[in-house]
């Protein structure tokens, strides 16, 4: 009887005696290193069947996941958090001297006007932290939180600015911090991705799908996006014409030949793939249940601000800005979104909502309008957010990041217009300090962190580099932000970078 020709016995016809001969040295040489390696406890470990198992941490976790919130645009600190009422007396006069001289602006030209905060703040919580009028569910919430002040970066334009808090880099290539944790930890849960992102506001932020991408990482590893109308996962059902049991039929024969691509080439990137094709398939079951937030009682919905089913006509209009509406539940339902894939063992989940790069320089991108309208979309959600993890016993072990990529000026943008108008007052970029918030995971609470100058241009105490952030989350989740690296053309690359900047800012932790 003739034997089956199976994938493997395929490959081994394929390879001929030449073949055999001007190859088999260097595998005979391979197997002898490895086997001295292996004698001596210096040998990789074999490559996992399942790349996303779970993982011990490095050192004792703080948190178990992570709920990071980013602000594609990045909110004014000085109508927000920032409290500066010195900024009245120099209301609309010309800046400063210092704060043009040496300084690079992405849109200011010449000398702007100095523009006081446009809105009330007042003290909350036992903490007494001042919080603007824009924000009173948070300020309700405020004594959950730590809210740091003094956050910097070098970057002060959109994308290089947004890979450079995400991925460690301002340039394209580098994995994202998502990726580096689900790499680092694995995920918690067989039928879901380790790593989701949820988009809002209308556009995907500038630096694109490179800010949840893998980078030199195993594909695997890449954020998974889900859509809160349609399918959640574009391409996950199944053909037409094919039903479940095919599906998994196809997927055995896809696994052996992968099985067998690996066994001759080597490619960790072939296990990587059988894993993916698994992974989908059992999320065809898993997510669009998890992903269906009409489940949750009336009382959860009103919580956040969420309504099911909601399709807002923002999220697929050409200037989704000038369409924005203050109860547009869109990202609240992504944030109800968030608590439900946590609950369900996702490791990291990553909320994008865009459109808060208020410059002031055309309709629906402005500080006094658009601003209160964004802080209306989020502001009830976040609060319930936070609550809602209390309340069922997750926010000990979440931690919860929110913020953007650098602030905005204590100065007008003069591009356009150099007087105030109704509807078109802004602010540019502004990397020298700006304000983030974090809470739950091993995170002190009720704390005010870092202090700014009487015009909340520089940092005067306790500043917060990027770089400290990154390390600070790293070290809640249980990765050590100095030995967590990735062996990459040569170098042991980290999240943090080459330098000695990534120190963990343990005044912060509890």
């Amino acid at each position: 009887m003739t034997e089956p020709l199976t994938p493997h016995l395929q490959s081994a016809r394929a390879i001929t005696r030449r073949h055999f001969f001007q190859t088999g040295g260097l595998g005979f040489g391979a197997m002898a290193l490895n086997a001295l390696l292996t004698r001596d406890g210096l040998a990789a470990p074999a490559v996992s069947a399942n790349p996303l198992a779970a993982k011990q941490p490095m050192i004792v976790p703080r948190a178990k996941r992570i709920i990071y919130l980013h602000m594609a645009g990045s909110p004014s600190q000085l109508e927000m958090f920032d409290y500066k009422p010195d900024l009245e007396r120099l209301n609309l006069q010309d800046a400063p001297k210092s704060f043009l001289e040496g300084k690079r602006f992405a849109f200011i030209k010449g000398v702007p006007k100095v523009l006081a905060g446009q809105f009330k703040f007042a003290q909350h919580g036992q903490s007494g932290q001042f919080i603007s009028e824009l924000l009173p569910h948070f300020a309700g919430i405020v004594d959950k939180t730590c809210v740091i002040r003094t956050v910097h970066t070098d970057q002060f334009n959109h994308a290089p600015a947004q890979l450079f808090v995400h991925t460690g880099s301002q340039r394209l290539g580098n994995p994202s911090m998502g990726s580096w944790v689900t790499y680092g930890l694995g995920s918690m849960n067989e039928n879901l991705p380790g790593f989701v992102v949820l988009l809002s506001g209308g556009k995907t932020p500038d630096a694109g799908k490179s800010l949840w991408g893998s980078g030199f990482l195993p594909s695997v590893y890449q954020g998974v996006q889900c859509r809160a109308d349609g399918d959640p996962v574009l391409y996950l059902g199944d053909p037409a014409g094919m039903d479940r049991s095919m599906r998994r039929r196809m997927l055995d024969t896809l696994a052996e030949m992968n099985q067998a691509e690996h066994q001759r080439s080597g490619d960790a990137e072939t296990i990587t793939r059988i894993a993916q094709y698994e992974l989908a398939y059992r999320m065809q079951m898993s997510v669009p249940e998890v992903m269906d937030i009409s489940k949750e009682p009336q009382h959860v919905l009103d919580l956040y601000g969420a309504r099911p089913g909601f399709v807002s006509k923002a999220e697929s209009a050409d200037d989704p800005r000038v369409l924005y509406k203050g109860d547009d539940p869109t990202f609240a339902n992504n944030c109800l979104l968030a608590r439900r894939l946590v609950e369900n063992g996702v490791r990291f989940v990553q909320l994008y909502d865009w459109g808060w790069d208020h410059h002031g320089s055309s309709p629906g991108e402005s500080i006094d309008e658009t601003l209160p309208i964004k802080c209306q979309q989020s502001d009830k959600a976040v609060a319930g957010l936070l609550t809602d993890l209390q309340q069922r016993g997750l926010l000990d072990d979440t931690l919860v990041v929110w913020g953007g990529e650098f602030g905005r000026t204590p100065m007008m943008q003069n591009n356009v217009r150099s007087e105030p108008k109704k509807g078109f007052i802004g602010r540019d970029h502004h990397p020298f300090a700006f304000t983030m918030w974090m809470a739950g995971g091993g995170i002190k609470r009720g704390l005010a962190y870092g202090q700014t100058d009487e015009f909340g241009y520089y940092p005067v105490e306790h500043p917060v580099g990027i770089r400290e952030l990154q390390a600070t989350i790293l070290h809640c989740l249980g990765l050590d932000p100095i030995r967590f690296s990735y062996a990459y053309q040569g170098l042991n690359n980290r999240l943090i970078g080459p330098s000695d900047e990534g120190k963990v800012v343990k005044d912060i932790l509890a």
